[in-house]
């Protein structure tokens, strides 16, 4: 059976950055009762509290991140790049110990965002981007969706089983 890493904050736990949660979805809750998923939140993972500052990537674009050209930055003016290449890094593991080919991840997030992630200015622009963990995951070849595209994530989940 194939698995599926899955944001936790879509899951219900509060692990956003405020506290709070994205979920649950009835979709996801079908995978969890079948075994398919495995929870990440990689900004906890990286070492992140929470609730943490709102931490966005000036030019919203993660593989920058990944490359050393960018970083994340949180409203208080913290880089946390370290916290969120740990966290992604620790993601990709899992997809690796697990077989992994898709996942479910917050969409516009700086660590989770799959299409667009915010602009780095805290003003709520969205630009076409990655956050780090998706752009990570995509480099290794495993399909990122967010819980906007939870149709198309089941199936190309159903053209792996």
């Amino acid at each position: 059976m194939e698995r599926v890493l899955v944001s936790r904050c879509l899951l219900g736990h509060p692990v956003r950055y405020d506290g709070g949660a994205g979920g649950p979805f009835g979709l996801l809750e079908q995978w969890v009762a079948e075994g398919r998923v495995v929870p990440t939140c990689p900004e906890v993972a990286g070492g992140l509290p929470t609730p943490r500052a709102a931490a966005e990537i000036p030019g919203g674009q993660g593989a920058e991140v990944l490359d050393g050209t960018a970083a994340v930055i949180t409203t208080d003016g913290e880089d946390v790049s370290a916290q969120f290449l740990s966290g992604a890094q620790q993601a990709l593991e899992l997809v690796r110990r697990h077989g992994i080919r898709i996942a479910v991840l917050k969409a516009n997030s700086p660590s989770c965002g799959n299409l667009l992630t915010y602009d780095g200015t805290f003003s709520g622009v969205k630009v076409s981007g990655e956050g780090v963990t998706a752009a990570l995951l995509k480099r290794h070849g495993v399909q990122v969706f967010s819980e906007l595209e939870l149709p198309q994530a089941a199936e190309a989940l159903a053209t792996l089983d």
